[in-house]
C-alpha cells in the first residue's frame, strides 16, 4: 500500500475535522442535500464527457493510486546485464529458457523477439506502440479524475447560488438569514474538499506513476535493443543506469 497517499488524505481529513470539532461541532457541516449536489453533479458531468464504462472503470483505476506495484528498476537492470552475459557467452538461442521465467510481461515479450531473430527496428516499433497505448490508458484515468476535480467545485457555486437564491425569499425573517447562508456556504465546502483532498491529488499520483513506468519502459527497450545488437553488459548497465535517480544509479553500479 502507498503510505503516501493514505497519510496525506487521512492528515487532510483530521485536520478539517479537528478545526470542525472544536468550533461549533459537526452538526452544521453536515447537510446531505448540499453532498447530493456536488457529488451527483460532478458524476453527473463527468458521465457526459466520458463514456459509462470507462467512468465505471475508475474504481480499478483507484487501485493504482493506493497500492505500489512499482517496478524495480535495478532488478530490472540486473536482469538485463545477466541476459547480455549469457547471450555473448553462449548465443542469443541460449537464453530461451531464461526468457519464459521473466516476471517482467513487457521485458518477456522483448526478449521473447530478440530470440526470434525480430529486426531491430521491428523490435523498437512494437515495443515503443505498445508503450504508447499503456500511456494512454493511464491517462484516461487521469482525465476522469481531472474532471471530477474540476466539476465538484463548480458544482459547489451552483448549490451556493440555489442557497443564497432560498435564502433571499426569507429576508422578512432576520433570524434565518444567518443559517440560511451557512447552508448555501456548505456545499462549495464540499466541493472544494472533494477537489483538492482526493480527485486531484489522485489524478496526480496517477500521473506520477504513469511517468515512472514509461521511465522504465524506455530503459527496457533500450536494454533489449543493447542485447539485440550484442554490446558489452558493462556498456549496457551505465546505459540503463542513466535511467534511474541518482540514488538508485549508485546502488545498482555497487550491485
Amino acid at each position: 500500500m502507498d503510505l503516501a497517499t493514505v497519510i496525506g488524505i487521512v492528515v487532510g481529513m483530521g485536520m478539517i475535522f479537528f478545526t470542525i470539532l472544536t468550533g461549533q461541532g459537526a452538526k452544521i457541516f453536515i447537510h446531505i442535500p448540499s453532498a447530493l449536489i456536488v457529488f451527483g453533479g460532478a458524476t453527473a458531468s463527468t458521465l457526459v464527457s466520458f463514456k459509462l464504462k470507462e467512468v465505471l472503470g475508475v474504481v480499478g483505476v483507484v487501485r493504482k493510486a493506493f497500492f505500489s506495484d512499482e517496478v524495480n528498476g535495478g532488478e530490472i537492470i540486473e536482469q538485463i546485464v545477466g541476459l547480455s552475459k549469457k547471450a555473448r557467452k553462449e548465443g542469443l538461442l541460449a537464453i530461451d529458457r531464461d526468457v519464459n521465467e521473466i516476471e517482467d510481461a513487457f521485458l518477456r515479450t522483448g526478449m521473447e523477439m530478440v530470440v526470434d531473430g525480430t529486426e531491430p527496428e521491428l523490435i523498437r516499433s512494437v515495443m515503443e506502440t505498445e508503450l504508447s497505448y499503456t500511456l494512454e490508458r493511464h491517462k484516461l484515468g487521469q482525465q476522469i479524475f481531472n474532471a471530477f476535480g474540476t466539476y465538484a467545485p463548480a458544482f459547489g457555486m451552483i448549490g451556493t447560488l440555489m442557497g443564497l437564491v432560498q435564502m433571499l425569499t426569507q429576508l422578512d425573517d432576520p433570524s434565518k438569514i444567518g443559517g440560511g447562508m451557512a447552508v448555501a456556504l456548505i456545499t462549495t465546502f464540499y466541493g472544494a474538499v472533494l477537489a483538492n483532498l482526493l480527485f486531484l491529488p489522485i489524478a496526480g499520483k496517477l500521473k506520477n506513476r504513469s511517468d515512472s513506468e514509461a521511465v522504465i519502459k524506455e530503459m527496457i527497450i533500450e536494454g533489449v535493443l543493447s542485447i539485440q545488437f550484442g554490446e558489452h553488459p558493462n556498456t549496457i548497465q551505465r546505459k540503463l543506469s542513466n535511467f534511474l535517480p541518482p540514488s538508485q544509479r549508485i546502488a545498482t553500479e555497487e550491485g
